[in-house]
């Protein structure tokens, strides 16, 4: 099972890496262009910034949820934890390309 929570945290983490970048070049066209399009934008990244920030912390960090995570959660649930994180990843991986570009 470890291999999963690995997996989910490790998505889980270069999201963060990928929505920190992503907010700074937003929030730079924002402060530029001053466009609805570029604070929808931010908005939408701070938002799940956040929800992938409160996720890594219940995952690492919580006293009581991290050890629940990583001893007694089947290994079935982590799997689609684990799927919908690297979708996520690969998601906002695209995302980035695209933004960076």
């Amino acid at each position: 099972m470890s291999v999963w929570v690995d997996a989910a945290r490790l998505s889980l983490g270069a999201s963060v890496v990928f929505l920190v970048v992503m907010l700074g070049v937003w929030g730079r066209n924002y402060l530029l262009f001053r466009s609805k399009h570029a604070l929808g934008l931010v908005v939408f990244g701070a938002f799940l910034l956040a929800q992938s920030l409160f996720a890594l912390y219940y995952y690492l960090v919580d006293p009581t949820l991290s050890v629940w995570f990583a001893t007694a959660v089947p290994a079935a649930a982590w799997r689609v934890l684990m799927g919908i994180h690297v979708l996520q990843a690969v998601a906002l991986a695209v995302l980035l390309w695209v933004t960076w570009d």
